[in-house]
């Protein structure tokens, strides 16, 4: 017998505001039955386990000790950095290489890390080129 990952679960002090940011990251919807001023709301994602935000009392105060790591879909990882900063995001560490190669780390408006990597087509081209 195997355990299955029912969802991710996300400490922050607005559960709502914090689900509407993640829920614009990834496409997933809000949980209707969720709304401002829910101590609990969930982003209901297509494929995959629920992203489940918590309130909590504490602010966050050191590093994740695990964290998302998102590949963009329809766009390269530099023009979906640039998405998520307009969303609210914020550039934590830069870790693109001038060959394409790399990741950056970004954290969303309650100072969570997270991960953008290299869309499938920008690892496909780096395949062929080399």
């Amino acid at each position: 017998m195997v355990s299955t990952v029912q969802n991710v679960a996300i400490d922050c002090a607005d559960a709502y505001r914090l689900a509407r940011f993640w829920s614009e990251v990834t496409g997933g919807r809000v949980d209707p039955e969720c709304g401002p001023g829910d101590r609990e709301t969930q982003v209901l994602l297509a494929d995959g386990p629920v992203l489940y935000f918590h309130q909590v009392p504490e602010a966050k105060t050191v590093k994740n000790r695990v964290h998302l790591c998102l590949r963009p879909e329809d766009r390269d990882r530099d023009a979906e950095v640039a998405r998520l900063l307009a969303l609210g995001a914020v550039l934590v560490g830069d870790h693109r290489d001038a060959d394409g190669t790399g990741w950056a780390v970004l954290a969303d408006p309650e100072g969570n890390e997270f991960c953008v990597l290299r869309s499938a087509a920008e690892r496909s081209a780096a395949a062929a080129r080399d």
